[in-house]
């Protein structure tokens, strides 16, 4: 059985082009912090990145910049080993 084309429709477009036309960007993220409060001893800055459970939010969440993300873990997880968070 031959197959049906039609030149003058266009075929429906798939996947994520459709969608990431109407997609609004996400907006920049606005640091209200310096670098240099990214630090173990700051547990009051440290709380606000991690869950009740004592989990770190992702980038996702907090929508922070790679490099600050990573500053971030590092800081929480030095600030467990030392005890100051759980």
């Amino acid at each position: 059985m031959p197959r049906k084309t039609r030149p003058d429709q266009k075929p429906e477009k798939r996947g994520r082009s459709a969608y990431s036309e109407t997609r609004t960007p996400r907006p920049k993220p606005k640091i209200d912090f310096t670098v240099d409060a990214l630090d173990f001893k700051n547990t009051n800055l440290l709380r606000q990145f991690v869950t009740e459970q004592g989990r770190i939010l992702p980038r996702k969440y907090t929508g922070l910049p790679a490099h600050y993300q990573r500053r971030l873990n590092r800081a929480i997880k030095r600030a467990r080993q030392m005890l100051l968070m759980k």
